[in-house]
């Protein structure tokens, strides 16, 4: 009996998929890359808030630096689109606004505890199930329920 081994890639994709959580992965990665993507001067000064039909909204905290990111936007783009994929963000748009300690999330959005389901164990095990390294598969359980719990806290779910 052959043995199929997925990559560590398409099994979490699965994953995300069964979670219907898929379609926010360019706002995580925006947000877990923008210091890195648009340096720490511009990130002290403006979070990514949502990621809406290729359109960024980010909240800016003075018209100042408003100013000097509208003037920005087509490098900010570029920069954002080759860290993550030529077209993910085809706009910006800004915001003045308070910086929340944790960008990408709607500040309406109440916080729920880091608890992962029964049923979400179950569907973690089963996916793992044909590695064979129990340590291996320790590890990769370990990195999609850590995962789960910041998406969750992320999203208000």
């Amino acid at each position: 009996m052959a043995r199929t081994i997925d990559k560590l890639s398409a099994t979490i994709d699965k994953i995300l998929k069964a979670r219907g959580m898929q379609s926010r992965l360019p706002e995580y990665r925006i947000s877990s890359r923008w210091a890195g993507t648009v340096g720490p001067a511009i990130a002290r000064h403006a979070q990514p808030r949502t990621l809406r039909g290729g359109r960024l909204l980010l909240i800016v905290d003075s018209p100042a630096w408003m100013q000097q990111i509208s003037l920005m936007k087509p490098e900010i783009i570029g920069k954002l689109n080759s860290n993550l994929g030529a077209g993910i963000v085809r706009d910006i748009m800004l915001k003045l606004g308070e910086l929340s300690s944790s960008p990408m999330q709607s500040p309406e959005r109440e916080q729920v505890p880091a608890v992962i389901s029964r049923e979400e164990r179950e569907m973690i095990d089963q996916s793992l199930h044909q590695v064979g390294d129990d340590e291996i598969r320790e590890a990769i359980k370990r990195m999609i329920e850590k995962h789960l719990l910041r998406t969750r806290k992320e999203s208000g779910r």
